[in-house]
């Protein structure tokens, strides 16, 4: 196999993976699921004891606490990242002769970025507490499906509002609960849900913009140079027409650095926008990832152990009102004021 199909290969799997994680990740007893735990079954016949007990430290702390490890990731990533664009793309771009505007653009975006970044990881999410549970309670209305009155939270003792959901790592209720977001080491709640929006649409316009300049810079020396209407002699010692895979394998052995850039930045806009794309979608049909989750588990068991057998329940979303109002709703989230009004 040539390089280029290795690559197309590589690349096919690592998106093919992400897929199956995300189709599978909703669902209660899906195929992942039980692969994993008959997984770990079998390997905790094998591994030692011992190794179990700090390798369940580890994930524990790692997932179930409150930790800065992916928030330092995350800057490294994006320090890495830049410093080959700087080091090398920006010099040679600049020799090249390209605008000026359309180097800085990626910039403009990453300080955009780090803004909604420290903004929504400092940020409120809308903690629920004993002083405010009663007035949140009259934000949004109980749906009596995933949401409903008199539900008292175990730990936080207070009743919980519609859309609020208590998060183990942060270890308290968050009104209008989104998910807790390792990235930004914080919940994603009412209080910065428009400001994780922001995030996650500047992250994936920086790699793009990244992915875009580096990629015409490529482009570029190779329109520049004489290999793309030359031939070249293969293993065999014959001439062959230059074809595309021999074009990558030329990039890749004079630019490794800024191929490998480019790939890893093309992944990340890809995994970035079919994130941002689901968020947008839950943005616009007044939904959270966790009213989401909780809706497709519940379309396939439609009989809560409170109801009765033979009235089923179906799952409405009460609380869309229109795209231009939900998307206002993320950014300005309702008060109880406001409520009474409506």
């Amino acid at each position: 196999m040539d390089f280029l199909t290795l690559f197309l290969a590589y690349l096919g799997s690592v998106l093919a993976l992400a897929a199956l994680l995300c189709l599978c990740s909703a669902r209660k007893e899906s195929f992942l699921t039980r692969s994993i735990t008959r997984a770990s079954q079998v390997l905790s016949l094998v591994v030692p004891r011992q190794l179990q007990r700090v390798t369940q430290q580890a994930l524990h702390s790692l997932f179930h606490t409150r930790s800065c490890l992916f928030v330092v990731l995350h800057v490294a990533l994006q320090a890495a990242v830049f410093g080959e664009y700087t080091w090398e793309v920006f010099v040679y771009c600049w020799e090249l002769q390209f605008h000026l505007l359309l180097l800085l653009l990626p910039y403009l975006l990453l300080a955009g970025n780090l803004g909604c970044f420290l903004l929504c990881s400092r940020a409120n999410p809308g903690t629920v507490t004993k002083s405010n549970a009663a007035s949140l309670a009259k934000v949004y209305a109980y749906d009596g499906v995933l949401f409903q009155r008199g539900l008292v939270c175990p730990t936080c003792t207070v009743e919980k509002p519609a859309r609020s959901k208590h998060c183990s790592v942060c270890r308290t209720c968050v009104h209008r609960f989104d998910h807790h977001c390792v990235w930004v080491n914080n919940c994603i709640g009412a209080g910065n849900a428009g400001l994780f929006l922001l995030y996650l649409l500047s992250l994936t316009a920086t790699a793009g913009a990244v992915a875009a300049v580096t990629a015409a810079f490529l482009i570029q020396v190779l329109l520049l140079s004489n290999v793309m209407h030359g031939t070249y002699l293969d293993v065999q010692g014959q001439e062959q027409p230059v074809e595309i895979p021999f074009l990558v394998q030329h990039l890749f052995l004079t630019f490794p650095r800024i191929v490998f850039m480019l790939g890893f930045v093309i992944l990340l806009t890809l995994v970035l926008g079919g994130y941002c794309s689901f968020s947008l979608y839950l943005a616009l049909t007044n939904q959270t990832t966790n009213e989401w989750c909780k809706s497709r588990r519940f379309r396939g068991s439609p009989h809560l152990p409170s109801q009765p057998r033979d009235r089923p329940l179906v799952y409405k979303n009460i609380y869309s009102k229109g795209i231009w109002r939900n998307l206002k709703e993320i950014f300005n989230p309702p008060t109880v004021l406001e409520r009474k009004k409506e």
